[in-house]
């Protein structure tokens, strides 16, 4: 489980890296504010965010950071 765990964390930290943190933070809350007012539900605004989605479908694949491309939480929109 800590295994999942970290490799999800790890995917956060590559995002974070692309948009050079303060950029990830502005599009996390800017997503979360759109998806909201869609889904008017806090949970699962969190879990369909494009961040969000791309680590926990891929939290399993620990090869996944070193076969991941650049920016790739945009296929997850």
């Amino acid at each position: 489980m800590n295994k999942v765990l970290i490799n999800h964390e790890k995917i956060h930290l590559k995002q974070q890296q692309e948009l050079l943190i303060i950029f990830f933070y502005v599009f996390y809350g800017l997503e979360f504010l759109i998806k909201f007012f869609k889904y008017k539900n806090a949970f699962i605004t969190y879990k369909n965010l494009s961040f969000e989605r791309e680590a926990y479908i891929n939290e399993h694949d620990f090869k996944y950071i070193k076969t991941r491309k650049f920016w790739s939480f945009i296929n997850y929109l």
